[in-house]
């Protein structure tokens, strides 16, 4: 990992760079630009983004508390700049964020989707419970059909939990 890596919460000028990291990964759904910055402006508190030498994003986390289920924190989306990749910065990122966002809300588990053809996330969040001594369960929340695009593959989610404070 970069030694002069720091990690914070987004701030809304950060939204430019980190739909760019989005669309760069060729893997995650991309979203509006416009939803980026909403993200980093509504959701900081439960988002994380990396930072490298020059205080530009290098990574993030997206993530918000589960209005139905207020101890579940739900990961949006991760990714990590091509740079970067292959350092273990995702883990430390999403172990930091539940680290806080435990100690600030009390959050007991994890909840996130993942498409059967992205085994780099598979590995992150089956490394992240093992890693937390947490169980993790799969199981499809949304066939493919359901998409409007038709060639979307099913998201299948991931609960992890319990999770320590």
């Amino acid at each position: 990992m970069t030694t002069a890596l720091s990690i914070d919460s987004p701030r809304v000028e950060d939204g430019a760079a980190i739909w760019r990291i989005a669309r760069d990964s060729e893997v995650l759904d991309l979203n509006s630009s416009y939803s980026y910055l909403l993200w980093c402006r509504d959701f900081a508190a439960t988002s994380v983004v990396a930072r490298g030498t020059d205080g530009e994003p290098i990574a993030f986390v997206t993530g918000y508390i589960r209005p139905q289920r207020p101890q579940t924190l739900v990961v949006w989306q991760v990714a990590v700049d091509d740079a970067h990749r292959g350092r273990g910065l995702a883990g430390t990122l999403l172990d930091a964020l539940t680290h806080r966002v435990a100690a600030r809300h009390g959050i007991r588990s994890i909840e996130t989707t993942v498409t059967p053809d992205n085994t780099a996330s598979d590995r992150l969040f089956t490394s992240y419970a093992d890693r937390h001594g947490a169980s993790l369960h799969r199981e499809v929340l949304f066939e493919g059909g359901l998409f409007p695009d038709g060639g979307h593959e099913p998201e299948v989610l991931y609960r992890i939990g319990p999770i320590a404070g």
